[in-house]
């Protein structure tokens, strides 16, 4: 098999195979009641200090009103707790509970372990080349979405 179609097959099926070995992986007798979904919330919300819902549905790239019946049932299920603005009581803050943040720690290990399993495979002169190819990927990404905007902006702009 030729270069282009080994990365095009690898491409293809690695999201799929990384999606389904994560909620196998993460999704524990432990956290038994999340989803995949749920635990991308929980990353986004982040360790540390508190974060608003804007600033959380931005970083998903959700919109609020998803993003809090994400948070209902992360709250529910005691993974998440929501705090009112001291200046401003508008303002809705999510934070982590304890539970949350362990939660959170078996997420990113899972991450740290996929990491590793790339890393441990490449020699020093290797690593800089794959950082490269998946910057590259990372700004076809970027760039793929901001057309497709544009173009439903144009599309939007040309109807009214």
């Amino acid at each position: 098999m030729d270069a282009y179609k080994t990365i095009n097959n690898v491409l293809v099926n690695l999201f799929k195979e990384i999606m389904e070995l994560e909620e196998k992986a993460i999704i524990t007798e432990e956290f038994k009641d999340l989803t995949n979904n749920d635990m991308h919330v929980i990353e986004a919300i982040g360790l540390g200090e508190s974060k608003n819902m804007s600033e959380i549905a931005k970083k998903l790239k959700i919109t609020v009103g998803t993003l809090t019946t994400n948070v209902n049932r992360l709250i529910n299920r005691k993974y998440a707790k929501r705090i009112r603005g001291n200046e401003d009581r508008r303002i809705v803050f999510v934070k982590l509970t304890p539970k949350g943040e362990k939660a959170y720690k078996h997420h990113e290990d899972y991450h740290r372990q996929m990491t590793d399993a790339i890393l441990k495979g490449l020699s020093e002169e290797e690593i800089p080349v794959l950082v490269r190819a998946l910057d590259s990927l990372s700004t076809f990404f970027r760039e793929y979405e901001l057309k497709k905007e544009n173009t439903v902006n144009k599309l939007a702009i040309l109807k009214s």
